[in-house]
Order: C-alpha cells, then sequence, then structure tokens
C-alpha cells in the first residue's frame, strides 16, 4: 500500500518499505491522491540515492511547511493562524518545489502576483476591486522568510535561500473609525460577530485573543480578563481591565450559554460547559475577515477597514481622550513606546505643557513687536 489514507478528510500517508526491515510512514502533508502519489515516489527515490549513493536528502517547500507548522503549534506561536493564510496561499507557487530551487526570481514572481488587484463581489451582486497594500506582501513575506531560515539555520535542509527584503514604499497603516461609525458597523454584523467586535472595542484585544479566550481566563469580580504568555506577541501575560460594557458583554454571554446548556466533552468523553467565551453551534469562532464581515461594512458604508483595524480603533480613541502613551503601552500589551507613539498624531495634549510654559509668554507692552526692541 504506498499511500492511503485514515480518514476521508485526511491527507495522505505514504508507507515506503525499505531494504532489511525499514520502514518509512509519514503524511505527505496533502489531500490530494495525484499529489500525494507524486511525494510518495519523490521521497522512495530520494531514499534510495541516499542508501546507494550516498546522496544529500532534498526537501521540498510542502515538507518545511508541515514541519514548521508543527513546530509552531507544539510552540502555540500566537500568529499561528495568521502563517498559515500566508502558507496557504504559497501552496500553489511553491509546494512541490525543492528547497534548494527557490531563487529570488521565484520571489519576485510571488511577489508579483500578490500585489495583483483581485475582485471581491458581494450576495447584492456588487463588485469591489481591491487592491493588496505594501503591509499585506509584507506578511507574506515575513513567513516566508520564517520557514527558509528555519530550514536552513535549525533543520539543516538547505544551505542558502534567497534574501527577500520587505518593501518599502507606504507608511505603517493606521486606520480607524468613530463611534458612530463602529456603532453602524456593529449593527449591520450577524450577533455573533457583533458581540466580539464590541467586546475588541472595549478591551483592544488581538483577534486570536478575543476569539480564543476561555472563562478561565476571566474574573468578572475583579473585572478582569488575563492573555497567557505563549499567546501574546511579545510572550509575556498581560492583565486587561475589564470595561463596564465589556463585563455586561461578558455576563450576557454566560447567561446565553447557561441558558442553551451547551456542553463539551472532555478527554474523558465527560459534557462540561463550554470554555470559550465566544461560541457558536458550541464551537469556537475563528473566522472573523468574512463574507459578512465585509458585506457588513458595505451596508454601513465603511470602506478599508479590517478585523484588526477594530485595535487601532482602540487605541485612537484612547489617545483622543487623553490616555498617556506610555499607560497605552501597558493596556494594550506592546513591547515598546515605539509602537504606540504611531498613536501619538492623534492627541496634542502630550504637548499642551510646553507650549503655556511661562517661560514661553512674550511681554509685549515694553516691546515692539516689528523690530523686537523694546520701546
Amino acid at each position: 500500500m504506498p499511500i492511503y489514507r485514515r480518514n476521508k478528510s485526511s491527507p495522505w500517508y505514504c508507507d515506503i518499505r525499505l531494504s532489511g526491515r525499514r520502514r518509512i510512514r509519514q503524511s505527505t502533508g496533502t489531500t490530494d491522491r495525484k499529489k500525494a502519489q507524486e511525494y510518495h515516489d519523490r521521497l522512495k527515490t530520494q531514499i534510495w540515492e541516499q542508501e546507494r549513493l550516498g546522496a544529500k536528502p532534498r526537501y521540498t517547500w510542502r515538507e518545511a511547511v508541515v514541519r514548521y507548522v508543527r513546530e509552531a503549534s507544539a510552540e502555540s506561536k500566537a500568529s499561528l493562524g495568521n502563517d498559515q493564510h500566508a502558507l496557504r496561499w504559497l501552496d500553489p507557487y511553491l509546494g512541490d518545489k525543492y528547497l534548494d530551487e527557490i531563487d529570488k526570481a521565484m520571489v519576485d514572481n510571488i511577489i508579483a502576483e500578490r500585489q495583483k488587484p483581485y475582485t471581491v463581489e458581494y450576495k447584492t451582486g456588487q463588485k469591489r476591486e481591491c487592491v493588496p497594500g505594501v503591509d499585506t506582501v509584507n506578511r507574506f513575506l515575513t513567513t516566508f522568510r520564517a520557514v527558509l531560515n528555519k530550514a536552513r539555520d535549525e533543520w539543516e535542509w538547505v544551505d542558502r535561500v534567497p534574501k527577500v527584503k520587505a518593501l518599502k514604499g507606504a507608511k505603517s497603516r493606521i486606520r480607524w473609525i468613530s463611534r458612530d461609525e463602529a456603532d453602524r458597523l456593529i449593527a449591520e454584523l450577524p450577533k455573533h460577530l457583533a458581540i466580539m467586535a464590541e467586546f475588541a472595542l472595549q478591551t483592544g484585544l488581538r483577534r486570536a485573543n478575543v476569539t480564543n479566550l476561555q472563562w478561565s481566563q476571566v474574573d468578572l469580580a475583579r473585572k478582569t480578563a488575563w492573555v497567557l504568555s505563549e499567546d501574546t506577541k511579545n510572550r509575556k501575560s498581560l492583565a486587561v481591565p475589564l470595561t463596564d460594557k465589556a463585563v455586561a458583554i461578558l455576563q450576557a454571554q454566560k447567561a446565553e450559554q447557561d441558558r442553551a446548556q451547551e456542553t463539551v466533552e472532555d478527554e474523558t468523553g465527560r459534557k462540561r460547559s463550554l470554555p470559550w467565551v465566544f461560541a457558536k453551534a458550541g464551537r469556537p469562532v475563528h473566522q472573523t475577515s468574512t463574507r459578512a464581515w465585509r458585506e457588513a461594512l458595505q451596508r454601513a458604508g465603511i470602506e478599508d477597514f479590517c478585523w484588526h483595524d477594530l485595535r487601532h480603533t482602540w487605541a485612537s480613541w484612547h489617545v483622543q481622550n487623553g490616555t498617556p502613551l506610555h499607560v497605552l503601552q501597558e493596556l494594550g500589551g506592546w513591547s515598546s513606546l515605539k509602537m504606540v507613539q504611531r498613536y501619538a498624531h492623534l492627541s496634542g495634549e502630550h504637548l499642551r505643557a510646553w507650549v503655556e510654559r511661562p517661560a514661553l509668554q512674550l511681554v509685549v507692552d515694553n516691546t515692539d513687536v516689528r523690530t523686537g526692541t523694546n520701546g
């Protein structure tokens, strides 16, 4: 049995018998039978060359991705969801390529493809052309580099990798909306997304920290939530003070789950209450940038706004209402003040003390303001 699968939805596995009693069984990393067979044949040839000819093993991009995702999952990498999105997009271009075949020309072609405009079609039949920004392309390149660097530096699967620099030409994007716009958006969203969006606006939490939030991380009596260190970008635990509205959202969620008596089976098969704060049909809600999200934006008349911009909006509202930047840094869990200074232009309060200093007050009653001389 050269290839097989454990169930209809699982990836194909290869089963290779070698000389002596050696046997290799491993995932091909694909649910496509043809690709799985090609993977099996290629792996079998490689093993034969290594055993008989002493050749150094060669690895494909897809093999590197499988290992990268496995290790990132074991480490609870905070940005794994974003990485997987980028890796799925890259697969058609790089999947079967050997790591030592990936060169600068191939990378340039991928960048050109990622920069191409694409069309989003709504249920109403209306279409909208979107152009990926520099930040979007750079996020893909960051994931691309991470996989190749691990393959070279840690796994020693390849000796050299192409140098890939981040694209230039755009400042860091800060997109925020007003409270009125936020209210319009929330009114148009499906209930489960509306609740999560309002909670994000109240806390400033990143998408993954909202979607993965569990009741064990919440203390309603102390009006506090916690994000564990393995779930933050800077790998430091974050205490999140909850506003009255955030507390009300959590109380309503708890009451709704208790009323619905939704349960989930644990490792022993016993039923227990849902561990997730935000769930739909008994499962956590991981997908937020959905068609429903895009259509709600359109109905609300809001353009160029993604889920992460809810965090930008929360930070912008804080700055506009006088929250000091060093306080905002702690509230948002940023590792450096530099990340928070992006919002400084939204408020001039930090400059007021300087313009009102007594030493700067001009005494003009004895001065000719045209010549600067005393009269």
